[in-house]
């Protein structure tokens, strides 16, 4: 941040516009302490539940019970589990209902372009060990795993974004939310146990800090991407995204310090996070990267249809992570080819901003919208083959 070209581009921009293309010191503090603070709510139900005398598979079990049931349905529940849900069900003044439900409707809208854009911006930050590291050590992204984790993550954004889901006691979406927390939990503790974590260099494992990142991540970020798609998401819309992942943010946990709420701020902490980029994942980060495309190349023995399903969304993919990384990124690593794919994904730009274009008429609007969710469950299931998503980190490291 204080290279010599950054000084120069800090200052012009200041005489050019009034405000820094960085956050304020106060932000970026905030932003650094919140790398050493985790969910403290939550680490204290699994230690109580999962860790204590009730143990994983009950907890788990009763933890599930009380998602869909309610609280009340639990017979004297542990005190964590109480201050967990007295937590999980409050709903915070600054939330308004309708924002947070158009913002999902946006994701709705999305439909699987959400996890095309997703996928592709998050590769480039597996450059750094921070974020890496967790998830090599985890296995869930890396290697064969990559497909069933990517999936599982896929079953959360279509869960929360369903209509309604996230203000709903007792929703699929909140329940989802709420076994992704705990999983959270999980991972984070074992991997800052882990020799090859520093904590000193990168603070705690899925810290505050880069969990509100990834908010960032299916907010302003895609919001702005998918334009190079066809897909038009306009500036009140992506203050609806905003709202909603801030929402979102609170159900899984995510009290950072500061949580930028305007489209500058958050464009702020994203030239933040990219200046400080480290590339220190090594090879890590390598296999992240390149396993997310080649998870959804065509496998052996697979024929008709399925076969023609899984070449199309190898090629798809390959294009998506080609047009979202930084040229300078891709280059660095051997990655599918994305032609001729990236060519189909660019000549259909127009058909998909026309279809932009006619579903801001309203009754265009709710069928554009029921055929997206119809899509992305339709995706999801042939995906998956059959499997259900567990939201389960239990498992030892990889190493």
């Amino acid at each position: 941040m204080n290279t010599p070209g950054m000084r120069r581009a800090r200052t012009l921009a200041r005489r050019l516009t009034g405000k820094d293309i960085l956050p304020t010191q106060d932000q970026i503090d905030a932003f650094c302490a919140d790398m050493f603070t985790a969910d403290p709510v939550a680490e204290r139900f699994v230690d109580e539940v999962f860790y204590g005398d009730i143990g994983p598979v009950e907890g788990r079990a009763m933890l599930k019970k009380a998602l869909a049931e309610g609280l009340s349905s639990i017979e004297n529940p542990p005190p964590s589990m109480v201050a967990l849900f007295e937590e999980f069900e409050s709903v915070p003044d600054w939330v308004d209902p309708e924002v947070v439900e158009a913002g999902a409707r946006i994701w709705r809208r999305w439909g699987t372009m959400l996890f095309s854009v997703a996928g592709g911006i998050t590769l480039e930050m597996y450059t750094e060990a921070a974020v890496a590291t967790p998830l090599s050590l985890a296995g869930g992204y890396a290697g064969d795993n990559a497909l069933r984790r990517f999936l599982e993550t896929a079953r959360f954004w279509i869960d929360v974004s369903e209509p309604g889901a996230l203000l709903t006691p007792g929703s699929t979406g909140r329940a989802t939310a709420m076994m992704v927390r705990v999983m959270h939990v999980s991972v984070r503790r074992r991997v800052a146990e882990h020799p090859e974590w520093d904590t000193s260099k990168w603070g705690i494992p899925i810290s505050q800090s880069y969990m509100m990142m990834t908010l960032l991540g299916g907010s302003v970020a895609p919001a702005l991407a998918l334009w190079t798609t066809g897909i038009q998401t306009t500036r009140s819309e992506i203050y609806d995204l905003i709202a909603f992942q801030r929402y979102l943010g609170h159900v899984v946990g995510v009290r950072s310090r500061w949580y930028p709420q305007t489209i500058s701020d958050s464009l702020r902490l994203l030239a933040l996070v990219s200046v400080a980029r480290s590339h220190d994942a090594g090879d890590h980060g390598a296999e992240l990267i390149t396993s997310f495309p080649k998870a959804f190349a065509a496998r052996d023995g697979h024929t008709g249809v399925r076969r023609l399903r899984e070449v199309y969304n190898g090629g798809v993919y390959a294009a998506y992570a080609r047009l979202f990384m930084f040229p300078q990124t891709y280059r660095r690593y051997e990655m599918p080819s994305a032609f001729p794919w990236l060519l189909w994904v660019l000549g259909r730009v127009p058909l998909i901003a026309g279809v932009e274009l006619a579903r801001r008429v309203p009754p265009i609007g709710r069928v554009h919208e029921r055929w997206m969710r119809w899509h992305r469950e339709s995706w999801y299931r042939a995906q998956m083959d059959g499997r259900e998503a567990e939201f389960d980190a239990s498992g030892a490291l990889r190493r």
